[in-house]
């Protein structure tokens, strides 16, 4: 690993426009950690809020930041009391550091094995669509025979979402804009428009109702939600920090199997029973993936190639 490394960084909060090359030093992993050279780094929602500072009140970042929590990449160096993995592996999960950058630091109990057959892209693209979706379905505790309602259905959680509740017989009703509907019926999915009207077309879908609802998409849809469902404990939203005040709830933990569920969701992503669509970019063109990201319309997830 070089003495110095690229990162894409902002030093003020801003538009997609302030994320910038900078260079790093690079640093010896702490205990506990490892070092990555990184190979891909997922882009994330949550990554563009902190770049625009919609989160600056509650949940500030030391300027200049480097964004990024999604990462692939081999194992460069071990910090002190790391078991089971060596320099060399290839693995995947959530950096502790800004994954938007050649170079990573990751906690051990917080990255999975890659399988070979996993390409970079799509592992870059798993650890954070993967975990939500899991732990997502489990706080709505839906089961085989019941009808989920999966706002915002075409991201990297809710294309993750609708397949993994499909293969656990569940009867999945997912929003995207039009041009995403071929893609959501593919995943076995029932599509309709979101926006206004989304209780009615619903409605028209499921006339005896709906059992479950996950809001991955935050414009607002919590209260025809819990209409649909009739009750706000089936309901989480990943986007909308009001739904408390609603009585549903907002989603902000993580599973506490996490290495269990990279695993999971990545051996089924490398058997071919899941799929996750990525659309790929070089590390120096980080402002055209956000850029792009927040028109609405992406499909899956937007992931940056490092190498």
């Amino acid at each position: 690993m070089p003495d110095e490394y690229q990162v894409m960084a902002f030093a003020r909060y801003g538009g997609p426009d302030v994320l910038r090359v900078a260079t790093r030093t690079a640093n010896a992993p702490g205990p506990g950690q490892v070092r990555l050279r990184v190979r891909a780094a997922g882009v994330n929602p949550l990554d563009r809020k902190l770049r625009a500072g919609a989160l600056a009140e509650w949940l500030p970042v030391e300027l200049p930041y480097v964004p990024g929590t999604d990462v692939a990449g081999v194992v460069d160096a071990l910090g002190a009391g790391v078991d089971g993995i060596r320099v060399g592996d290839e693995v995947f999960g959530k950096a502790q550091s800004g994954s938007y950058a050649q170079q990573a630091i990751a906690r051990a109990e917080r990255i999975a094995a890659k399988p070979a057959d996993l390409s970079w892209e799509v592992a870059a693209a798993l650890p954070v669509a993967a975990t939500t979706a899991r732990h997502a379905l489990a706080a709505v505790a839906v089961t085989a025979g019941e009808t989920l309602v999966i706002d915002g259905a075409a991201g990297g959680v809710g294309t993750l979402a609708v397949q993994l509740a499909r293969r656990a017989g569940v009867r999945v009703i997912g929003t995207a804009s039009e041009p995403n509907h071929a893609h959501l019926r593919s995943l076995g999915a029932q599509p309709i428009r979101y926006g206004h009207g989304l209780a009615r077309r619903v409605a028209a879908l499921a006339p005896q109702g709906v059992d479950a609802a996950l809001d991955a998409a935050g414009h607002g849809s919590l209260p025809d939600l819990i209409g649909l469902v009739g009750r706000a404990d089936r309901v989480v939203s990943l986007a909308d920090t009001t739904a408390q005040q609603l009585g549903a709830r907002f989603l902000s933990d993580e599973p506490d199997d996490l290495p269990a569920v990279l695993a999971d969701v990545a051996a089924l992503a490398a058997a071919g029973e899941v799929r996750l669509p990525v659309t790929t970019y070089r590390l120096v063109d980080a402002a055209v993936a956000h850029a792009d990201g927040e028109t609405g319309h992406a499909r899956g997830k937007l992931v940056l190639l490092a190498d």
